[in-house]
């Protein structure tokens, strides 16, 4: 494809296929608008309330919001240093361990994870929405997810450009509420004994959780930087959008479950709007523009995962046409699935985030092990869109690795739904992620290591898809 023509489109063409050198474009720091601008937003801010309803006072929650994110936001940085230098989304990268039908088993996951976080956000947004847009649910679930779906069936211009709008609207939105909530502060702060260590390990969790449910999208979102970025570059902006956007919000949760979780458990945009009472209206209007990234990267990250899932070429197999089909398909789902959604907005946000970090853990583990330390960042990427290829349909020992890794959680879990056997021992905390992310890296190097599954010598190079013509990934 012409240069002059691929900038000169508005609706991306690409989809699930290699970017080569000549179509890229952007510069790093734009990655940290795209992921600031996900993390502030009232979802986030939601699961920092999380910190408080279960049983932290505000600076052990703050720490463990300081804690969770900032350890968290390492694996998705590293996952996004991925992207300029494949070219590939995440997934597709993703065959290099599963094989071209492994990554079935992830891909299931992930589109489930989509889904839920769909839900989560509709159940957050929708009730306040419709009371203080005076319409009903029903229409405002359905306003909710057709502007995202529209953005993201333009592609991926469109949604960096509206990243960097909610950054500065959202920015200056949660500026103001933390100087009006902190004002409330000092009246509301309550003294109590120490938390348990296991309740600060189950928060420190869920934060964790919130950055690494970001892995499996995080490369789609940098594919299209020029190949030489540093990987020092794009992980630290990457890192800090995420990092410091979600830790922020977050914080701004605790902040607000201290003075009254009831009233944020019940209508959050309420409450926010109560502190401000004279820009109510402008805070409403700001808080739904700030949901519309993650809307979006859902719906775009949703097709992007379920071409991987069976597409061998993915340009010309995938057209505009199919990703316009296929989010508006997605997205009257994800209404219908929100409109039936029930029970109270905190325990479905810890629900969901916990189940997807069960289940996050052990691949994420196996793909920054097979990057960085088996191959240390080699692959050919034509052999990815070949079925048999180099990289097999099936690689059954990454999928048994993958299995044994979630099983291996399972003692370890404290949430809600379930509690393992050893979660009394450990004084009720919630180590089940630790455990996963041991697990998988130990396992998948045992088995590398077994079948000689090294590193490529430097200098290894990649065919593009569908051509023999060699180009460099280094």
């Amino acid at each position: 494809m012409d240069r002059n023509r691929s900038h000169g489109e508005s609706i991306e063409q690409h989809s699930i296929d290699y970017v080569p050198p000549e179509e890229r474009h952007g510069k790093p720091w734009h990655l940290f608008t795209v992921w600031f601008s996900s993390n502030v937003q009232i979802t986030a801010f939601v699961t920092g309330v999380l910190a408080v309803t279960l049983g932290l006072d505000l600076p052990w929650a703050v720490a463990t919001i300081l804690i969770g994110n900032l350890v968290g936001a390492v694996f998705m940085a590293y996952h996004s240093i991925q992207g300029p230098r494949l070219g590939v989304p995440q997934m597709i990268q993703s065959r290099a361990q599963f094989g071209f039908l492994g990554t079935l088993l992830p891909v299931v996951i992930v589109l489930c994870m989509y889904m839920g976080f769909g839900i989560e956000g509709g159940v957050i947004t929708g009730q306040a929405f419709a009371n203080w847009a005076h319409i009903s649910f029903t229409w405002s679930v359905i306003i909710q997810g057709a502007v995202p779906a529209v953005i993201a069936i333009v592609g991926y211009k469109v949604i960096h450009l509206s990243t960097r709008v909610v950054s500065v609207v959202s920015g200056l939105l949660f500026l103001a509420l933390t100087i009006a909530l902190a004002g409330h502060l000092p009246e509301h702060l309550p003294s109590g004994p120490a938390p348990s260590f296991g309740t600060v390990l189950l928060v420190i969790s869920i934060f964790v959780s919130w950055q690494l449910t970001w892995a499996p999208y995080v490369s789609d979102y940098s594919r299209y930087l020029p190949e030489d970025t540093p990987s020092r570059t794009t992980f630290l902006w990457t890192y800090a959008g995420s990092a410091l956007g979600s830790s922020w919000v977050m914080i701004l949760g605790a902040f607000a479950a201290t003075i009254s979780a009831e009233a944020v458990g019940d209508d959050a945009i309420g409450m926010l709007s109560q502190q401000i009472p004279g820009l109510s209206s402008a805070i409403l209007l700001a808080v739904v523009i700030g949901i519309v990234p993650a809307g979006v990267y859902g719906y775009y990250g949703m097709y992007l995962t379920a071409i991987s899932a069976f597409s061998a070429k993915g340009h010309g197999s995938a057209t505009p046409l199919v990703r316009a089909v296929f989010i508006v398909v997605s997205a009257a789902l994800t209404i219908a699935a929100t409109l039936m959604a029930s029970g109270h907005i905190l325990s479905t946000v810890e629900n969901i985030t916990l189940f997807l970090l069960y289940l996050l853990v052990p691949w994420t583990a196996i793909n920054l092990t097979d990057y960085y330390v088996v191959r240390r960042g080699h692959y050919d990427v034509g052999e990815l869109f070949r079925p048999r290829g180099e990289y097999g349909l099936v690689n059954w020992p990454a999928v048994v690795v993958y299995l044994v890794a979630i099983a291996a959680q399972i003692p370890f879990i404290s949430s809600s739904l379930y509690t393992g056997p050893l979660v009394d021992y450990l004084g009720g905390a919630d180590i089940s992620w630790i455990v996963g992310l041991l697990v998988a890296t130990v396992l998948y190097l045992a088995y590398t290591r077994r079948t000689r599954k090294v590193a490529q010598p430097v200098g290894a190079r990649a065919s593009a898809p569908g051509s023999h013509a060699p180009l460099s990934v280094d």
